[in-house]
This record gives C-alpha cells, structure tokens and sequence, in this order.
C-alpha cells in the first residue's frame, strides 16, 4: 500500500465531479450514443497505454466473466446515468446517483465476516431524507415530469453499488482488464443505438468538447485511476474520499450556472454527503 497510489485513486473523485458538468455540455446527444462515444474514447486510450508498457499480454489471463461483468457494471451505471441528466435537472438527479457510496456500505453487510452497524442504519436514513427532499421538490413542490429521471438516478446509484460489491466476489484483475470493459462497453452501447435511438451527434464544438473530456477524464482516466487506488492505496480513506463527491459535483454545477442555489439544493447535497461519510464511520469503527 502506498501513499503514491492513494493520492493517484483520488483523481478519480475529482474526475467525477466534473460528469454532471459535462453531461449536460453534450445535450441533446442521445445516452447510448453518448456511452459509445465516450467509451471508445476511454477504451481506446486504454488499449494504446496498456500496448505501450507490454500489459497486452496479462489480458490474456483474465476470465471471460470478469470481462463481462465489467462491461455490464460500466453499460448499465452510465446508460442509467445519461438518461438520468436528460430526463431531470442535473443538480438533483446527479445527488440522487451520487447516493452509491452509502449503498455501497449498506450492502456491503451482506458480503461474508460482514455486518451492518447502527451508525450504517442511521446514516442510510440521513442520505435517503436527502433524496426524499430532492424529489418532494423542497418549497417547490413534487416535480412529476421529473419523476421519470430521478427514478432512473436511483436506479443508476443501485446498479453502481450493487457492481461495486459483487465485484468482490468475482476477483481481481489487472487494471489493463479496464480497457476491454470501455471499448465492450462502446460497442454495446452503439449496437443498442441503431436499434433504440435516433442518431443526434453533439451539436456545436461546446457539446464535441465535453463528450471528449467525458472520453478522457470522468468516463477514461477516472477509472484506470480509481482501480489502481484501490488496488494499491489506503482502500478505506478512497472510500471515504468518495462521499465528497456528490458535495463536489453539486458546487461545480452552481459555480457554472447550470444549477441555481438554494436552501433545498444545499440541505439535500449536505444530508446525501453526511449520510454517507457517517456510515463509512461506522465502518471504520471496531
């Protein structure tokens, strides 16, 4: 474990904040097509890094299911995601995915020499008043046209959990393992899109721009990064880096205009954020 790798996984929280911002830049390019985009972009540039320091060769050894339950965890978590950010307003629907992190410990309870503690329960409790408060609408009131995209949200936030500790009881696999999931990932997605969508590419050089950073960064780098934090770094401080995330997110749709602040935006983005970071306590604690 190093302090090297630790701080390399943390770009991957970083990254992350940015996908709200750049999802919405690419509108109105469909989801699926916008995960063939962004995938190929990230698959590609994963292919050509793992050519270049000989890691061809280690792809070999990894099972066929880690390489399909890999693509199914990415295809699913984005494809729910996108859709999400269409359907719903970005501040709100991206809090509601961002409820993965305390899913994750909450379902964690279930895995083997595992339990869950008071502290996860009444976190739980605290993140899901968050999302109640996002969908109720606040002082606004239920918003049921964006009922569709919050629901979505919530599916998104279940699938990346429910991946994220199944993932444990597939095995291990070399981080060069993450390029076949991106680019199986594209070629899913566009199969998908021929067959579900109409083709809209990204309109203006703002939208081409931000469905390539997408490719690089929060939908590329991000997830090279993250499986080497994990896999070498302080696990547990990544975990709770994490819970940052929907905090992070939501403070750069507000400094970009995108989302307007409000008491509703902020008590529902600090609730998510409390809830989580007080249930990983309770992970921390003998």
């Amino acid at each position: 474990m190093t302090n090297r790798a630790t701080m390399i996984g943390f770009v991957a929280v970083l990254l992350w904040a940015l996908l709200a911002l750049l999802t919405v830049g690419t509108a109105p390019t469909p989801p699926l097509l916008l995960n063939a985009i962004c995938f190929g972009i990230g698959g590609t540039l994963g292919l050509i890094w793992t050519a270049a320091t000989g890691g061809l060769s280690r792809l070999r050894s990894v099972p066929l299911k880690v390489y399909a339950f890999g693509t199914i965890g990415l295809f699913g978590y984005h494809a729910l995601y996108f859709s999400a950010l269409r359907m719903a307003p970005a501040a709100q629907a991206g809090l509601i995915a961002y409820l993965w992190p305390l899913l994750i410990v909450l379902f964690s309870g279930a895995l083997p020499g595992e339990r869950l503690k008071p502290g996860h329960l009444v976190g739980a409790v605290i993140g899901f008043l968050g999302a109640a408060l996002i969908i109720q609408g606040g002082g606004a009131g239920f918003d049921a046209q964006a009922l569709p995209g919050y629901l979505l949200a919530l599916a998104c936030a279940l699938t990346w959990a429910s991946y994220s500790v199944l993932s444990r009881l597939v095995g291990n696999a070399p981080t060069e393992s993450v390029a076949i999931f991106c680019v199986a990932t594209a070629i899913l997605s566009g199969l998908l899109h021929l067959g579900l969508e109409e083709t809209v590419w990204p309109q203006t050089p703002v939208a081409w721009g931000s469905a390539i950073a997408l490719g690089l960064g929060p939908v590329g780098l991000a997830f090279y990064v993250w499986d080497i934090g994990v896999k070498h770094g302080d696990i547990q401080l990544l975990g709770v880096a994490s819970y940052a995330a929907p905090l992070l997110s939501t403070l750069v749709l507000v400094a970009t205009g995108i989302a307007q602040p409000s008491w509703t935006l902020g008590v529902a983005a600090i609730l998510i954020t409390g809830g989580a970071a007080l249930a990983a306590r309770a992970s921390l604690t003998p």
